[in-house]
């Protein structure tokens, strides 16, 4: 262990004690005390990465019961939150998608249709890797396209730093993937993570259908943008992409046939994204991916051991600790202290730009943590600060899950851009700049979708409905609350 790593832990341990041991202010129960220490010592292990993610949402499952801020049948039984088990099952069923070899095929078979020329063939990197983010998880993504990229890399002789075209297509790699990851519940777990403190907050829930369509198309816009700002800021040195389309047909013709495996992962994936979009709201999302994890196994198309090395369990329980901390904060209060205290800060804001606020925050916080760490810091305060202010909080979930997943300038923001940056054809310099101007876009866009798209769909900044009132025919019965309602 490094000294800053030992330091860190340290740093950690005594801002619990002192917020612990400290008096009690006014407002505040010794419950809620207990939990913001707990939350503290997350913050800084969080930040710091001292201690691996996942060891510290354990730390904090611990750590509840022993300050006595719940009980620990109550803080274990948060750890079996159903997000968790729909976490897993989607970790499965894209265990099943690249062990068959299908992951591949789709890739080669997108990849192929934009070889035409250097600018189709950038472009379809990052749709290809934006589209494939949409079912699978980011990193995954960028894992898979990591070796064909740098393929048609090697094809066109394109010199690494030196070459325009290169940083490009290694920009495009990350950046798809990053973008279409925020679209779906399966691209990143940070989505079903900022669920589950939603359902554990309020008790309600957004389903598989209602995510995509609020968020793909601004997922897809983007996806456009980030094209061309690359075309602009590093311009195309290429002329001819003969080679690397000669590669790519090659590498296909590799593959052969479409396997019975392939075959049965195809038909498993499709019925299960029919079954999230038509019957999530009333089975579970989480039923539904245990379900068809389950059947991977009972049509024996995937084993046990290919789970094992695909499946991050860390990730698995890193979200269980996060939501049972979220929870404990909010069945505290001490979620509602800290919003109260920094109500002064935000008061007279109209809820249009506090979403903007927490959007912006949650942007530039996951370029310095981890985008799952930023989510589960930030959500529970956010959940206090917008009470009484006429802001839903599935408005709440969106503007802080999906900024939050969009990490550009940075290798350490997500690991689709360590991936990318190892191959070693761009610089830190070329991501930081390219990458902070993309983020400024981003936000931009993001919030004309706040703006003009989402009160379409009935996810609005005013004050939404109490339970069990019904909607307008127009809007997609996105679950809102008027926080007064209780």
């Amino acid at each position: 262990m490094t000294r800053r790593k030992a330091l860190s832990i340290v740093i950690a341990f005594a801002v619990c004690a002192a917020i612990a041991l400290a008096p009690t202010p006014d407002g505040l129960s010794r419950e809620g005390q207990s939990a913001i220490a707990i939350f503290a010592l997350c913050f800084v292990l969080w930040v710091s990465n001292a201690l691996p993610l996942s060891v510290t949402s354990l730390l904090a499952i611990v750590l509840l019961p022993t300050l006595r801020v719940l009980p620990a049948t109550r803080s274990f039984e948060l750890f079996g939150s159903p997000v968790v088990f729909f976490i897993l099952g989607a970790f499965i069923l894209a265990a099943a998608l690249m062990r068959s070899g299908l992951s591949t095929r789709l890739a080669l078979a997108f990849l192929r249709r934009f070889g035409g020329s250097p600018r189709s063939l950038l472009a379809g990197v990052i749709f290809s890797g934006g589209f494939l983010a949409f079912w699978m998880p980011q990193h995954a993504v960028a894992a898979l396209l990591f070796p064909i990229v740098l393929e048609i890399a090697h094809a066109l002789r394109l010199q690494p730093i030196k070459s325009h075209y290169g940083r490009a297509l290694f920009l495009a790699l990350a950046w798809g993937a990053v973008i279409g990851g925020v679209a779906t519940f399966l691209g990143a777990a940070r989505n079903p993570l900022a669920l589950g403190i939603l359902r554990q907050h309020y008790d309600l829930s957004i389903t598989f259908d209602e995510w995509l369509v609020a968020v793909a198309p601004f997922s897809i816009i983007l996806m456009v943008c980030a094209y061309f700002l690359l075309v602009r800021d590093f311009g195309i040195d290429v002329k001819d992409v003969s080679m690397a389309r000669d590669a790519l047909n090659m590498k296909a013709k590799a593959l052969g046939p479409l396997s019975r495996r392939e075959k049965g992962v195809g038909i498993v994936m499709l019925i299960t994204i029919v079954a999230w979009i038509t019957s999530g709201r009333v089975v579970g999302l989480a039923s539904i991916s245990i379900f068809a994890a389950v059947a991977l196994f009972v049509l024996n198309l995937l084993e046990w051991k290919s789970v094992e090395e695909y499946v991050n369990w860390g990730v698995i329980l890193m979200y269980g600790g996060a939501i049972a901390l979220a929870a404990a904060l909010h069945e505290s209060g001490g979620a509602r202290w800290i919003a109260h205290i920094a109500a002064d800060r935000v008061a007279g804001i109209p809820p249009f730009w506090m979403l903007m606020v927490f959007a912006v925050a949650a942007a530039f916080l996951t370029e310095a943590i981890s985008n799952v760490a930023a989510v589960a810091l930030m959500l529970p305060i956010c959940f206090g600060l917008v009470e009484g202010s006429g802001v839903s909080p599935v408005s709440v979930v969106f503007a802080v899950a999906v900024p939050a997943g969009l990490a550009f300038a940075l290798p350490m923001g997500t690991p689709a851009n360590a991936i990318a940056y190892s191959a070693g054809y761009f610089r830190l310099r070329d991501s930081f700049l390219a990458g902070a101007l993309l983020k400024i876009i981003a936000l931009v866009l993001f919030t004309l979708v706040v703006k003009f798209y989402w009160p379409v769909l009935g996810i609005g900044t005013l004050p939404g409905r109490c339970a069990g009132e019904t909607r307008p025919s127009h809007s997609l019965r996105f679950p809102s609350v008027d926080l007064v309602c209780g």
